[in-house]
């Protein structure tokens, strides 16, 4: 019955715990950028920002329309000395205001705040671009990072077999203590190996989950979600040009500085305005007291309207110290707009050469790992017929385990390149494929599959 009881209970638990890996979410890259997309803190805080540019707006729309305004007056006088004014004084009216003339000041009022919230949504457009780089790095770092425990748990099951072989050599009378020494010592510097790469997965989900908007639990040992993939490689063959007059054209850094022209050219016009005359057209009803008895009754009452007009002849240069201060600041900007096109064109160019690196040195390393393999299998081959040592299986095996690393970095490396430059680009990765196939050709993407591979299994055995 004890035995029964439990069997039961760790039938339960495992049940419980393949139920609770089942209900974890899995993400693929495209869906963890989706969600980075309507999560991430600092795409919530750029939304806000245009929401806030959108009421600047329609404050500044307001001048088109008319106002009402409502004013009022009581005061009772304590004491006065001998006089026949009432002490009571009172004044009370309702006016509707609409401007007639403000020499275009609400014309640029309502520019700018539309140019700004241009600028704002130029501005959620290189947020949330920069974010969906980071998030494709950090899945592709999740993703080396998984890789990379794998190989070394394969490396260390490799090792661990060739101490087993060793030991049982050894107590044949076959090998010597060094043997197994030498594969204990191999074994013991690829264990730390894994050790890292398992604690390095660890931070990946971490980056990813923070990019997210995803929470991890306090007491949690597992990350909340899961990603669903391997490393891939996509072979877009993108043109530097075509790269460079996209990023120009497309950038929202760039459209954002050409904004702050604009908004100074407007700006210059709403500082002129203060030179000019201001005229407003009035209309409402007013009751009000006479305090004189001799001019006529206390209570009196009745509609208005009028025009009313301002003009500043002379405001001691202040609207001339304005005008100056804006035409600075117009010309900061344009310098502001030759910096950041600079800027993007070297990130273009930077991203463009990474990218044409990554993709040579992922092609040197998927041969070496084939022929570290290769060596691998010659190694135990010689090593079976007497021609070769334990050492040379060991150095086999240390060179296949690097090289595969090796070629994983590369894909990552790859990948991130892609992923910089379809940021700089302003696009996505799929605007990358300059050079589409035919029409009757089916769309394809290249996987590591798709490239020459190394064999399966390092050892058959």
């Amino acid at each position: 019955m004890r035995l029964k009881t439990s069997a039961g209970v760790l039938l339960l638990a495992s049940v419980l715990a393949v139920a609770a890996r089942a209900a974890k979410p899995t993400y693929g890259i495209d869906q963890a950028v989706a969600l980075a997309q309507t999560q991430n803190p600092e795409i919530i805080i750029a939304r806000k920002q245009v929401e806030a540019a959108r009421g600047d707006l329609l404050s500044a729309r307001s001048g088109y329309l008319p106002s009402v305004v409502s004013t009022g007056l009581l005061d009772k006088r304590e004491y006065q000395q001998q006089t026949s004014l009432r002490k009571e004084d009172y004044n009370a009216s309702v006016k509707l205001l609409q401007n007639v003339y403000t020499a275009g000041a609400v014309a640029s009022q309502v520019a700018i705040a539309r140019l700004n919230v241009e600028k704002q949504e130029y501005e959620l457009q290189e947020v949330a671009s920069r974010v969906a780089m980071d998030v494709r790095i950090a899945f592709n770092e999740l993703l080396l990072n998984r890789a990379k425990v794998r190989v070394h748990e394969d490396s260390v099951r490799v090792l661990e077999e060739e101490l087993k072989s060793q030991n049982e050599r050894l107590g044949a009378g076959i090998v010597g203590t060094l043997n197994v020494q030498r594969a204990e010592v191999a074994l013991g510097n690829e264990r730390p190996e894994l050790y890292n790469a398992q604690t390095q997965l660890k931070n990946s989900y971490l980056q990813l989950g923070e990019l997210c908007g995803i929470a991890f639990e306090a007491n949690a040992e597992e990350a909340p979600f899961e990603v669903a993939g391997e490393l891939q490689v996509r072979s877009p063959q993108p043109d530097l040009v075509e790269c460079l007059a996209r990023a120009d054209a497309t950038r929202g850094v760039i459209k954002a500085r050409e904004n702050d022209i604009k908004i100074q050219d407007r700006q210059y016009t709403l500082d002129q305005s203060e030179l000019r005359p201001q005229v407003q057209f009035f209309s409402g009803y007013e009751a009000y007291s006479e305090r004189d008895p001799a001019v006529g009754p206390e209570f009196n009452h009745g509609y208005l309207v009028g025009v009313t007009a301002n003009w500043h002849v002379f405001d001691g240069f202040a609207t001339k110290g304005k005008l100056q201060a804006t035409r600075a600041r117009r010309d900061a900007a344009t310098q502001g707009l030759e910096a950041a096109r600079r800027s993007v064109a070297a990130e273009v160019r930077s991203a463009f050469f990474d990218f044409d690196q990554a993709a040579r040195v992922l092609e040197t390393e998927t041969k070496s790992e084939q022929t570290a393999d290769e060596s691998l299998e010659i190694a135990k081959s010689n090593f079976a017929a007497g021609l070769g040592t334990q050492l040379d299986i060991l150095q086999a095996a240390t060179d296949v385990t690097r090289t595969r690393t090796t070629r994983l970095t590369a894909i990552y490396l790859h990948n991130v390149a892609l992923a910089r430059l379809a940021r700089a680009c302003g696009g996505s990765l799929e605007a990358l494929a300059f050079n589409p196939p035919a029409k009757n050709e089916p769309k394809k993407e290249q996987r590591v599959s798709d490239i020459p591979q190394p064999p399966k299994k390092r050892t058959n055995r």
